[in-house]
């Protein structure tokens, strides 16, 4: 596919970078063709770009070095973080030097009183909390995958709880970074707000690795909420679902979370967690608050589902129960995939006005039928963002072309919406005309930032732009 066409390569510079580069990291420099490949690839359904060697950098200092070596050789340099980005971020179509971020994994600072935190990019948002529980605070972006802080905040990762707490760009109050000729930058203070001067600290966040490697993150925090209630309602149609989701936020309610799951996405839960849910569209709710008020909170939506065709409806405030549903929500990726043994999953994202997202969701179910796909079908329907989980067989050419032919159709339906043709997986390679077509003359613009930032075009080259 032209997502992945080949870009020239330099082969010189990049054999000459990784001879200069193996006298400073020695073992931690590794050109196995294994390891290569894992860190040319993750999730995503485009075809593998291995790069030509990986560093595993321990502090901002040795990602300076690596950027300004492959800088003097004209050598592509690529961020690696978890592995869990959907749209081909850390491929190599040019080879070049990948630098692996999980050996920064500290959390240095922690300020409570102010809610903030310090932490490497290599911390994982599961680490973090973990780390943070005995301090009655948490970090509030959850994607579901188990992402390294960097990753979320290079890629604008969003998630279940985007509906109360904002995604990332919500959430970082500054930036250190490692720009394109090695220079290392900080983007602001540990201050709430600040007008000072332009906002680089957003310009990065989303960029994917395109404008600056991120080093280090300072994060907001939020207190742990005195009691949080889980609550589940099932509904005859798509239709009816969003409509209660849109008379929820309406009507004020602070849901933390609201997700949506389709029919075939129930079917696919129950299998893999061996749940009995009926297999109707079902939200997932949650709620954070006081005591009475998340019982009360969870009543208002209860009786705003009834109004909406809501059926069966059931809350709980015990965790070992809260988990269990949200643990089988997250695994929704891998639980698809076995509806379908030895298939690959291709998974889109699109985000639309909450007030189209009923016809786009069911206009989307309708045209995988139409192609003859399962397609498990969820999101965050509290901002307008859903998933689609196609499940092909990478063996068979035609099918694998009506899958593609899918996502391009989803996202210009998005757009025709007045949407987006990605809600948090981001641009990387797949997704790269969309853009184009969602934001016409503006991507000249960005693409005017990319070159002035890095006019060589070495930092993750091949991503966001066609050319």
């Amino acid at each position: 596919m032209s997502a992945t066409k080949a870009m020239p390569r330099n082969n010189a510079g990049i054999a000459a970078a990784i001879m200069a580069l193996a006298l400073r990291f020695e073992e931690r420099l590794q050109t196995g063709d294994a390891l290569c490949a894992q860190h040319g690839h993750t999730t995503t359904w485009l075809p593998n770009q291995a790069p030509d060697a990986v560093i595993f950098v321990e502090n901002t200092e040795e990602v300076s070095f690596v950027v300004q070596c492959c800088a003097d050789h004209d050598v592509p340099v690529i961020a690696y973080g978890t592995g869990t980005s959907l749209e081909g971020h850390v491929n190599a179509p040019a080879g070049g030097i990948c630098i692996d971020l999980m050996r920064m994994n500290q959390i240095l600072r922690v300020n409570a009183q102010d809610l903030d935190v310090v932490v490497q990019p290599g911390v994982t948002r599961e680490e973090l909390n973990t780390y943070l529980r005995d301090q009655g605070l948490f970090f509030p972006i959850d994607p579901g995958a188990n992402a390294s802080l960097g990753g979320m905040a290079a890629t604008r990762a969003s998630g279940t709880n985007a509906v109360r707490y904002g995604t990332m760009k919500d959430n970082v109050l500054s930036l250190e970074a490692v720009m394109a000729d090695g220079t290392i930058i900080r983007t602001g203070a540990r201050a709430q707000k600040s007008s000072a001067g332009y906002d680089m600290t957003r310009l990065l966040i989303g960029s994917e690795g395109t404008l600056g490697i991120i080093t280090e993150l300072t994060l907001r925090l939020q207190g742990i909420p005195e009691a949080i209630r889980a609550a589940r309602c099932s509904f005859d149609s798509i239709k009816d679902a969003c409509a209660a989701v849109m008379t929820t936020i309406q009507c004020g309610i602070p849901v933390a979370r609201i997700e949506l799951m389709n029919a075939v996405a129930i079917k696919a839960v129950n299998a893999y967690s061996k749940l009995d849910l009926p297999e109707t569209p079902v939200l997932l709710l949650e709620f954070h608050g006081s005591e009475a008020g998340v019982v009360e909170q969870a009543e208002l939506f209860q009786q705003i589902a009834e109004d909406n065709g809501g059926g069966e409806f059931t809350a709980t405030s015990t965790l070992e129960e809260r988990n269990a549903m949200w643990q089988a929500r997250h695994d929704m990726y891998w639980a698809g995939l076995q509806l379908q043994p030895g298939a690959l999953g291709l998974s889109t994202d699109v985000c639309v006005p909450i007030s189209r997202l009923a016809d786009c969701v069911e206009q989307a179910r309708l045209k995988a039928e139409e192609l003859g796909f399962l397609a498990p079908i969820l999101g965050h329907v509290g901002d307008g963002n859903f998933h689609a989980l196609l499940l092909v067989n990478k063996d068979d050419v035609a099918q694998f072309e009506r899958a593609t032919s899918f996502v391009s159709w989803l996202n210009r339906l998005a757009i025709s919406m007045e949407g987006t043709c990605t809600g948090e997986h981001g641009i990387g390679q797949g997704k790269r005309a969309y853009l184009a077509e969602e934001l016409g003359e503006t991507t000249r613009f960005m693409a005017a930032i990319k070159m002035a930032l890095d006019p060589q075009n070495i930092l993750n080259p091949g991503k966001i732009f066609c050319a």
